[in-house]
């Protein structure tokens, strides 16, 4: 199973990157199978999307539709700005195809200044997750700058957080990757004849 960390924030020192690597780690230790990789979308020169076929990008832009879509499960972070997830991380919902996240666990993040905008994961994050068809994993993690110090995660509690955060997605995506292609036997049932 191979979980993909995506960083919605372009900065090159970004609290959202740290929170995001410190779920996939705590993923990464709950079972050692799982394979990791983390997706910072400031690495990236992504276009910007056009409405033409996802298959037709090039570039920085296909790679990164293709690490989406190769990936079995996700732990996306944004930061919030003006209410809202970035410009960079809607871009790349706009850009990938409409069925690449269907049936795969996302485990949400976001970081923002203070707590003023901790709603932004039900109201902005998870409506974009049930439009693809993705099971979101209870317990989104909002981190904000209280949390931090010399750009180090020390708030314990959210750490902790975090790792729950990171293990459920295993979990989740386990179940849901699961063979359930043999059928149950069959339960011999009487006819009408026979129950009377």
């Amino acid at each position: 199973m191979k979980i993909l960390g995506i960083t919605g924030s372009v900065s090159k020192s970004s609290k959202t990157l740290l929170s995001v690597q410190e779920a996939l780690d705590a993923a990464k230790q709950s079972d050692s199978s799982t394979e990791t990789e983390i997706l910072h979308l400031g690495d990236y020169e992504t276009v910007l999307c056009d409405g033409r076929d996802p298959a037709s990008y090039t570039g920085d832009t296909r790679e990164v539709i293709d690490k989406i879509e190769e990936a079995d499960a996700y732990i996306i972070g944004t930061p919030v700005y003006r209410g809202s997830l970035t410009g960079a991380l809607k871009n790349v919902f706009d850009l990938i195809p409409n069925d690449c996240l269907r049936g795969k666990a996302i485990g949400f993040v976001a970081t923002g200044g203070t707590y003023h905008h901790y709603l932004v994961i039900d109201h902005h994050l998870h409506p974009l997750a049930h439009y693809f068809r993705a099971h979101v994993i209870p317990g989104g993690v909002y981190v904000h700058n209280g949390h931090f110090e010399q750009h180090q995660l020390v708030d314990e509690e959210i750490r902790t957080r975090l790792h729950d955060l990171g293990e459920a997605t295993v979990r989740l995506s386990t179940h849901l990757n699961k063979d359930f292609s043999t059928a149950p036997p069959a339960i011999p049932r009487k006819s009408l004849q026979e129950q009377y």
